[in-house]
């Protein structure tokens, strides 16, 4: 097969539409828009699910069923990497020196760390939750946790 014997795969390309260019086109003038009203103008049309003022099918539908997200508890989660670059050695890990570091920002329940990443120094971890690996890392680098409550990953 040679360069000049190359060609495209039937139906590949497809012909754009070339709105607003003459009448000759097919689609000159109003480019396909019709005359005049909202969905001609720039910009115009309306919102996904207007009805046109008619209380729309979301609202005029019974409202049914449970949903638990408000009550759910939402941790912030850190990993190890994390603490390796904001603490020294030594240093106490706790709720307060995390949101002093801006490390945790929001509303949260807890504190999760996990065990992403590598850490060498050796700190006092007193957090919500820690997953085994992130026990095992931080154990391992001489540090302690200081155990409000540990869970698996």
């Amino acid at each position: 097969m040679k360069l000049h014997q190359l060609k495209t795969n039937e139906g590949s390309k497809h012909r754009v539409k070339r709105l607003g260019k003459g009448e000759s086109s097919g689609l000159g003038k109003t480019s396909g828009k019709g005359h005049k009203g909202q969905k001609a103008r720039s910009g115009g049309g309306v919102r996904i699910g207007f009805e046109g003022g008619q209380m729309p099918l979301h609202r005029r539908l019974p409202k049914r069923g449970f949903n638990n997200t408000a009550f759910a508890k939402v941790y912030a989660v850190l990993n190890v990497s994390d603490l390796e670059a904001r603490f020294e050695a030594g240093d106490t890990v706790d709720e307060a020196t995390l949101a002093d570091r801006k490390l945790v920002q929001g509303r949260y329940y807890g504190v999760k760390i996990l065990g992403n990443g590598e850490i060498t120094k050796a700190l006092n971890v007193k957090v919500s939750k820690l997953s085994a690996s992130a026990i095992a890392k931080i154990e391992a680098a001489g540090g302690t946790i200081i155990a409000p409550a540990t869970e698996e990953a």
